[in-house]
């Protein structure tokens, strides 16, 4: 399974974003996906958790983030989600999307997969 994120950019504090990542099978079918999560990393540092979902579970956030990100997503259509709103420069970095869950192929067996993205750019200047 793919996962191809887009909706970042270059922009001023106090700006809002939205970030999409899009699942797609490259010889199978998605079956489901149980966990989708927002990563970040900023130059120089570790790459943090910002947003995870799962089904079991109401939405978790980083502390940093809390009512400033909002994560959701689009089952039916395999994409997730990330509205940032009151950006600040603290928020640069590139964001990863991860997901998790369940694809088949020809003989229906349920074959599991945990895929990262590629990663956007998000830049906030002050």
């Amino acid at each position: 399974v793919q996962l191809a994120e887009s909706g970042g950019g270059l922009v001023q504090a106090g700006e809002s974003l939205r970030l999409f990542c899009v699942a797609s099978a490259t010889s199978g079918t998605i079956v489901n996906i149980n966990t989708m999560a927002w990563y970040r990393q900023a130059s120089g540092k570790q790459r943090e958790l910002v947003a995870s979902m799962t089904d079991s579970r109401p939405t978790q956030y980083a502390d940093s983030v809390k009512g400033r990100f909002s994560s959701s997503r689009d089952n039916a259509k395999k994409t997730g989600y990330l509205k940032m709103d009151s950006l600040k420069p603290e928020d640069t970095g590139v964001y990863y999307c991860n997901a998790a869950g369940n694809e088949t192929y020809t003989m229906g067996d349920l074959i599991p997969f945990d895929s990262w993205g590629r990663g956007t750019q998000v830049t906030v200047s002050s």
